[in-house]
């Protein structure tokens, strides 16, 4: 089994990379294998909804991180979004990345997910709803904890003076593991995902 990290921070080794380690370190110990991404400081584009990524499972542009994650995504069993807070909300890179990747890719589907959060002070929860609404669009088990998913500091040191949140980062750790693994379990004891209704688009235009 493994997890899919992505560090949605342009800081390398920030207090959002210390978040995710914590969540790593305890998957680990669950004997899940982890991952991590860190998707930089480089510009990456905005989805431009040209469709071109339909029946493809990869976005037209190739220029970004977005199709080698999605390539990463279809072997990994379960996947968590870090991000730090940027005006009560995610770093606008990782959003650009998201929209791209949850739209373009078809690999998500029964995967658990979670989403963890860093801030000075506030705008963490907004943050957390931002990105679980990707999971729930793809059919993602979310994944919880014994608070909300969130780390509290200005710098890593913070971080680690942080002890709840850190305590929050292992329960999380060990949620992903047994969920992954009561997966496992159900799939050699054949019982197979649900199958998903389509075909129904509505609008609300009379």
């Amino acid at each position: 089994m493994k997890v899919l990290l992505i560090n949605g921070s342009p800081r390398q080794k920030g207090c959002t990379y210390t978040a995710l380690t914590e969540v790593a370190k305890t998957l680990n110990a669950c004997d899940v294998e982890t991952e991590m991404i860190q998707i930089g400081n480089q510009a990456i584009r905005g989805c431009i909804a040209c469709g071109g990524c339909a029946g493809k499972g990869r976005c037209v542009f190739d220029d970004d991180a977005v199709n080698e994650i999605i390539a990463k995504m279809e072997e990994a069993d379960g996947l968590v979004i870090g991000s730090p807070v940027y005006f009560a909300s995610p770093n606008g890179n990782l959003i650009s990345l998201l929209d791209r990747l949850f739209y373009a890719g078809t690999c998500f589907a029964h995967k658990p997910a979670a989403a963890v959060v860093s801030a000075r002070r506030a705008g963490t929860t907004v943050t957390l709803d931002d990105l679980n609404k990707y999971f729930t669009i793809r059919q993602m088990p979310v994944v919880s904890s014994t608070y909300w998913n969130m780390v509290h500091g200005s710098c890593p040191e913070d971080v680690l003076q942080d002890k709840e949140g850190l305590q929050t980062m292992r329960n999380l750790g060990r949620n992903m593991a047994w969920l992954l693994k009561c997966i496992e379990s159900g799939k050699k004891n054949g019982i197979e995902a649900p199958t998903a209704e389509s075909g129904s688009w509505t609008n609300f235009i009379r």
